[in-house]
């Protein structure tokens, strides 16, 4: 009886600890998936585009994009996250070959407005002509906002980050430049920080009129060193609308890095 009573316990035990255990894996890794979340971060990303609709040729983004969460503050009572991205792009040369270089940086600061299960946030963005050749980027300095919302739970986090910004100022030859990009994301924990995710930014350039709609599916895994929540992921994406010169499929690969929390 004694025997069957330990037994009883150590399968329990073992059932507690496995779920424990299934929960904190599914937290880092909405942690590490979530745009709000109020910790210090650093994401390796990359976006290879082997197919353009109407164009011969491919496409590369290496994207670096450090997270700077700060306040509230007696200035500003809500907390903010500042993330910049610094995308190191590849484009077809019109006369022949590839150029790469620095590309336009962006940068936004979101206010955390609403923070429990469901997060809100909205903050200002500027798009810097930083890039280091014309075929890498728009020659036009950019402002305009951005909005965040975002719902999570143990089995899944569901959100989107939308974007929109007109230029206001640079090279006087350069078009005019006013885009909206929409990305909706959705994540699908499994067991052990595993994670199924589907996260196409959806983008459409309103001065011309192009537009293109990638839907993606693609898994990852989180796991913690330390202090650190380390996410790797991988998502092919294919455009299901489009219109113009665009990307008609993609393959979206990460590590997500994020500090302390």
């Amino acid at each position: 009886m004694k025997l069957a009573m330990q037994a009883v316990l150590a399968i329990l035990l073992a059932v507690l600890t496995d779920t424990a255990s299934s929960q904190n894996a599914s937290d880092d890794a909405n942690k590490s998936n979530n745009p709000l979340n109020l910790a210090a971060s650093f994401n390796v990303q990359n976006y290879f585009t082997p197919s353009i609709f109407g164009a011969s040729g491919h496409t590369n983004d290496f994207l670096l994009r450090p997270t700077v969460p700060l306040g509230p503050n007696n200035v500003i009572p809500f907390p903010e996250i500042f993330r910049l991205t610094v995308p190191i792009s590849t484009r077809p040369d019109p006369a022949g070959g590839y150029n790469t270089g620095l590309g336009d940086i962006n940068l936004f600061d979101i206010f955390l407005l609403s923070q429990g299960q469901t997060q809100i946030g909205v903050g200002p963005l500027i798009t810097a002509p930083t890039a280091t050749d014309r075929t890498l980027g728009t020659g036009k300095w950019q402002a305009g906002l951005a909005a965040v919302a975002v719902n999570a739970t143990k089995q899944r986090l569901l959100g989107a980050l939308v974007q929109w910004q007109h230029s206001f100022a640079g090279q006087r030859d350069r078009p005019t430049v006013q885009s909206l990009t929409t990305q909706p994301f959705v994540i699908w924990n499994l067991p052990e920080g595993w994670y199924l995710r589907s996260t196409g930014v959806w983008t459409f350039d309103l001065q011309r009129g192009w537009y293109y709609i990638p839907v993606g599916l693609g898994a990852g895994k989180a796991w913690r060193s330390g202090t650190t929540i380390f996410n790797a992921f991988i998502e092919p994406q294919y455009s299901v609308a489009h219109s113009g010169n665009v990307s008609q499929w993609q393959i979206f690969a990460g590590l997500n890095m994020t500090f302390g929390k």
